[in-house]
């Protein structure tokens, strides 16, 4: 799962969906540097990522584009997967994913000094462009992928990627709504996470 799900996964649990969403950034028993709310979430977030990598429809996902992505295919088809939670968002939450995302940036500003450095370095950007709703369209996902291939070990595979994406679209599609309500019974009977109705207050 990318950005975009793990919050979603973090149900309205505000210290919760800080640690989740970090969760890439800290490493081993770092996480016990944080409080224990925050601790929780990055304890989730590794959790959601094991889910996800031994689930087998996942395992299916991640044939479609190992010909070039290899052990990156993980990745990619996490970022699929945000595309196909974003554009088809009213489906799995009653609250707007605009309304939704404007919260999280407001959440994140208000956690900006617990936030690992590697995330503080691109957040300006992540807030400016509007990151996580432009992973609603595939043009959205393929400037991801460019700029992840830039910043990150990922291959430059854009191309290739994003064919994938298109050719392949209604079996990913079919395979994430396949896959996706399975790891939120995970969450909700292993953690009690209520997802769905995703709001943060602002204060």
């Amino acid at each position: 799962m990318n950005f975009l799900a793990h919050l979603y996964l973090s149900g309205s649990g505000e210290d919760l969906m800080v640690g989740n969403f970090m969760g890439d950034y800290v490493k081993g028993k770092e996480y016990l540097n944080y409080p224990p709310e925050i601790q929780k979430g990055l304890l989730l977030h590794r959790k959601i990522d094991y889910y996800t990598d031994t689930h087998p429809v996942t395992k299916l996902s991640r044939n479609h584009v190992a010909d070039h992505y290899h052990k990156y295919s993980g990745i990619v088809i996490d970022i699929f997967y945000d595309y196909f939670l974003a554009s088809n968002w009213d489906t799995y939450s009653s609250i707007p994913l605009g309304l939704f995302v404007d919260n999280v940036f407001e959440l994140l500003k208000k956690y900006h000094e617990v936030l690992p450095q590697g995330i503080k370095n691109w957040f300006p950007n992540f807030i400016r462009n509007n990151w996580l709703v432009s992973y609603s369209t595939i043009e959205g996902i393929e400037t991801v992928l460019h700029r992840m291939s830039g910043r990150t070990s990922l291959p430059e595979k854009t191309v290739y990627g994003i064919e994938i994406l298109r050719s392949k679209h209604d079996e990913l599609k079919e395979e994430f709504n396949t896959f996706f309500p399975d790891i939120r019974n995970y969450v909700n009977q292993e953690y009690g996470v209520v997802t769905g109705c995703n709001f943060i207050n602002n204060k």
